[in-house]
């Protein structure tokens, strides 16, 4: 029964690591293509010397869905991250309850958390790039 909850934890850990990868990627590239739209709207509204509302409103839509979408990605890489925090715990107190303890090095829960860490600092990075450059085009 011990090693079914050991794989039950394990494929609880693989899957976690998937669904948090595919948040990421969808940030990255969703933050890249929103830089790129909202720079070509901006440098389009900027350029005009009429009305230039409907980029504006286009240029608002994209910022608003960026704050969304990262904030979502956010959201769900923190989940992420306590889920694989209590699982891995979990197995330190297995391994420790079977005298394995010591082939499993405990501090590997403290990079776990920087990395986690470092993946949220990325996509904020790119969020706040894809929102901030565009805006900077449109108003100088």
């Amino acid at each position: 029964m011990l090693e079914k909850v050991h794989q039950h934890i394990v494929g609880e850990l693989q899957q976690g690591a998937r669904t948090d990868t595919i948040f990421v990627v969808t940030a990255v590239v969703f933050n890249l293509i929103v830089l790129g739209i909202n720079s070509a709207v901006a440098g389009d509204a900027a350029s005009q010397r009429g009305n230039s509302s409907t980029n504006d409103l286009i240029l608002t839509v994209f910022i608003v869905m960026t704050l969304l979408v990262n904030g979502i990605a956010t959201a769900a890489l923190y989940v992420g991250k306590q889920t694989r925090s209590k699982l891995l715990s979990g197995l330190l107190t297995m391994y420790r309850d079977n005298d394995v303890d010591k082939y499993y090095d405990s501090s590997l829960l403290t990079n776990y958390d920087r990395r986690y860490l470092l993946f949220t600092g990325v996509m904020l990075c790119l969020a706040i790039t894809a929102i901030v450059v565009p805006l900077i085009i449109r108003i100088l």
